[in-house]
């Protein structure tokens, strides 16, 4: 099948803050009539798995303001533009576990909702934790939830851990590792 060939006319940022900016692209489709297509540009985000053990991981319970609920999930965070994606997932580890890792590295990448946001988010895997805290930004609070992964299994099945990065990250986890 062919694809007529989307061509940008222009770009316009709306809004913006130290994480994100909301543009207004003007594009058009092939020979087509000229089109607005509004979006959410980030430099990224990551989301690490934090291993404790072969077979037990670190995940956060905290409140998720939009959804006006509290949610299970891994590590994670934007990217500010100054920091690698690396040094993000470092920056996150400590500020959300208090934990930095001898061993760090990315198993992969996915796009949270590729209809609104350029954004692709980063997993890392962390090994070897030892204590390393740095204070967590002011509207941050956390419960740290040690789960194995049969536990994690059972909060995606049940929907208790909804959030989508999570189960995406959790996904890619378990096929790069082949944790059944």
């Amino acid at each position: 099948m062919d694809f007529s060939e989307w061509h940008k006319i222009s770009e316009r940022k709306l809004f913006g803050n130290d994480y994100w900016e909301y543009k207004l692209d003007v594009f058009r489709v092939g020979e087509g009539e000229a089109k607005e297509y509004h979006y959410v540009h980030t430099p990224g985000s990551t989301m690490v798995v934090p291993l404790i053990s072969d077979d037990k991981f670190i995940l956060l319970k905290q409140f998720r303001y939009l959804n006006n609920r509290y949610s299970i999930e891994f590590p994670a965070g934007g990217t500010k533009k100054e920091l690698t994606q690396k040094e993000n997932a470092v920056k996150e580890l400590r500020e959300e576990t208090g934990y930095s890792a001898k061993e760090i590295f990315e198993i992969g990448y996915f796009n949270p909702y590729n209809g609104v946001t350029d954004e692709l988010c980063h997993v890392f895997v962390a090994k070897e934790l030892y204590p390393s805290p740095l204070k967590p930004d002011d509207t941050e609070e956390f419960e740290i939830l040690e789960l194995t992964a049969a536990q994690i299994d059972a909060l995606i099945a049940s929907n208790e851990i909804w959030d989508g990065m999570t189960i995406a990250s959790w996904f890619i986890f378990k096929t790069k590792t082949n944790l059944k």
